[in-house]
C-alpha cells in the first residue's frame, strides 16, 4: 500500500494525535457543499448576493449564512455598491485568503472530473489565459519535481514533548 511516511516520533502513532490538524480547521471553515460552491462562484466572478444564491441553487437564507461565515473567516470581503436610483447593497469580493484557497478547490474539481463524471468527462477545463495550456494542481517540490504519495514524508513542526503535553491536555478535557 502506498502511503506517506511519518518521520521521527510521528511514526509511533500512539505517541501523538493530530489535535491541531490544519485539514480539520480548514474543514471547519469551508466544509459544507454550499461554502465550496459559493467560493467556486466567486472564482468565476460572481459578486452579487442574488447571483450567488441562484447559481449555487440554495435558498437566500442559506446563502446569507454561508456568505456571512466566509466573510467572518476573511475569505470574502463585503463591499457596498449603489446602482442609480437604488438603495445601497453589498457585493462579495475574494480576499487574498480566499484566492489562496483556489488550488484546493481546483484539486477537488480535478478529482471529481476523474472519478465522478463517468463517460461524459469533465464539463469544464482550466487553461492559462496567456498560453492556453491546460492547468492542473499537483504536488511538486520547490525545484519542480512531481511528488507521489509514496514519496511524501510528513515531518513534525512540534517536539515530542509538545505532542505529549497536548495529548495530556486533551485527555484532561474529556
Amino acid at each position: 500500500m502506498e502511503a506517506a511516511r511519518l518521520d521521527g516520533f510521528l511514526s509511533d502513532r500512539d505517541a501523538w494525535r493530530p489535535t491541531q490538524c490544519s485539514i480539520g480547521k480548514a474543514m471547519d471553515v469551508v466544509g459544507t457543499r454550499s461554502a465550496i460552491l459559493l467560493l467556486r462562484e466567486a472564482y468565476y466572478g460572481t459578486t452579487r448576493f442574488d447571483h450567488f444564491a441562484q447559481r449555487v441553487g440554495i435558498t437566500e437564507a442559506v446563502a446569507a449564512t454561508r456568505l456571512r461565515e466566509l466573510t467572518a473567516e476573511g475569505l470574502l470581503e463585503r463591499r457596498p455598491y449603489k446602482e442609480p436610483g437604488q438603495r445601497t447593497r453589498y457585493e462579495y469580493v475574494l480576499t487574498d485568503k480566499g484566492r489562496d484557497l483556489l488550488p484546493a478547490v481546483v484539486a477537488l474539481m480535478q478529482w471529481g472530473d476523474t472519478y465522478l463524471q463517468g463517460e461524459r468527462g469533465a464539463p469544464l477545463a482550466l487553461a492559462d489565459d496567456r498560453t492556453g495550456e491546460p492547468v492542473r494542481v499537483e504536488l511538486r517540490t520547490e525545484s519542480g519535481r512531481r511528488v507521489a504519495l509514496g514519496e511524501l514524508r510528513i515531518v513534525p513542526n512540534f517536539t515530542e514533548e509538545q505532542a505529549r503535553r497536548s495529548m495530556e491536555q486533551d485527555s484532561a478535557r474529556e
